[in-house]
């Protein structure tokens, strides 16, 4: 016999955002589907019918279903303000950080080829390519070895973000 599932009970403030971020369109599909499957088992659905229901594999539909209530207790503080409760919400329903491989170069070493990038390149060549700046970082004891493509995704992620605000100053008017 299947063992009981724990109870679970959405406030109403929890059930409105919950139902608003399910028919969002601006969510990540992942997200969508986990409040699913927290709405379902709100209205007391086995983790069968909503793997069945969702397309997820019932382990999958346990694992958020124990997230949401292992993480759900301080939401009902927050349900004065939507904001804050909105994020708590994706929070809780995000993936958690995995550990992945550790980092080969150190912060030091990708400032000093940023800066190295922005240098002028040496006579022989018009303009930066990342095959150069990996051979030249290398050359000037930066690091001991670096690909062309981790030279690129350092330069990519040193730009600065998009802002939809204009960043430079108005033109001053005559006068």
């Amino acid at each position: 016999m299947a063992r009981p599932l724990p109870p679970f009970a959405l406030t109403p403030k929890q059930q409105e955002l919950l139902e608003a971020l399910s028919r969002c369109r601006e969510i990540p599909y992942s997200l969508a589907q986990r409040v699913r499957i927290v709405l379902s088992a709100n209205a007391g659905c086995g983790n069968k019918k909503i793997s069945r229901d969702t397309g997820l594999c019932e382990d999958t539909v346990g694992l958020w279903r124990k997230r949401w209530l292992e993480g759900c207790a301080g939401l009902d503080k927050l349900e004065g303000q939507p904001t804050l409760l909105r994020k708590a919400v994706s929070r809780l329903l995000a993936d958690r950080l995995r550990p992945g491989s550790p980092g080969v170069f150190e912060a030091e070493q990708i400032c000093r080829l940023l800066a190295l990038a922005c240098e002028a390149p040496p006579e022989h060549i018009s303009h930066w390519t990342r095959p150069e700046l990996a051979r030249t970082a290398i050359e000037r004891g930066i690091v001991e070895a670096i690909s062309p493509s981790s030279v690129g995704r350092f330069l990519k992620s040193g730009r600065p973000k998009a802002t939809p605000d204009q960043i430079l100053a108005e033109p001053r008017s005559g006068g």
